[in-house]
């Protein structure tokens, strides 16, 4: 998981979408700066150092595979949600079924997440081959509505031509998974002020009788 030391932070990230989005041209275009078009169905783990705002991180990225098997999917949902620290999931704006695959695997995550009592799990959802806009089947609007609902981020992007756009899918998921550290280390805190405040209050009340 995440660990955050000074100005340093690893985490783990796993890239998720059906066959033929590009999910590994786009992690390869973000780890070497070049495009490659054709992958086979392979699950890759890559650790990659790179500098966000100043900040050194490292990032442990799993290019996992996705299954039409909805049980097998879920067990190995389960799997990667205890291991991650956020989620990119990827579809083909060129292709309806795979933007649908994305929405199932938000609700997969979730419910997941929840029923490992985990905290917030950060998400950053990608319409990649914007570059074949002509033959768009999903349209922008629908990637953002979902990304809303969900509480997401959103990116359209094209892994083919541009670099800068990807570099900022994982920079984005960063941030967010920097501030949901933080924001879980803030309640963590209070809930420890409280927990001290009502065990004051019990010893007075014991104190009293």
């Amino acid at each position: 998981m995440t660990r955050l030391n000074g100005q340093r932070m690893d985490a783990n990230v796993v890239v998720l979408g059906t066959d033929n989005v590009g999910k590994s041209a786009l992690t390869v275009r973000f780890l070497t700066r070049r495009f490659i078009g054709e992958y086979g169905d392979i699950e890759s783990l890559y650790t990659h150092n790179v500098v966000v705002d100043g900040r050194e991180q490292t990032l442990n990225i799993w290019d996992a595979p996705y299954s039409q098997d909805l049980s097998f999917e879920s067990l190995m949902c389960e799997k990667r949600v205890q291991w991650a620290d956020g989620f990119v999931l990827v579809y083909s704006i060129c292709d309806r079924a795979s933007f649908n695959a994305v929405s199932r695997l938000i609700q997969t995550i979730k419910t997941t997440k929840d029923f490992l009592g985990l905290e917030k799990m950060p998400i950053v959802i990608v319409g990649n081959k914007r570059d074949l806009h002509h033959r768009r089947t999903v349209l922008s609007e629908e990637g953002r509505l979902l990304a809303l609902s969900a509480d997401c981020q959103f990116y359209e992007v094209s892994a083919a031509e541009n670099y800068h756009s990807v570099l900022m899918v994982f920079h984005g998921l960063v941030d967010r998974i920097r501030e949901s550290r933080v924001s879980v280390k803030k309640l963590a805190g209070i809930k420890g002020i409280v927990k001290s405040m009502s065990a004051v209050f019990a010893r007075r009340r014991t104190d009293s009788l």
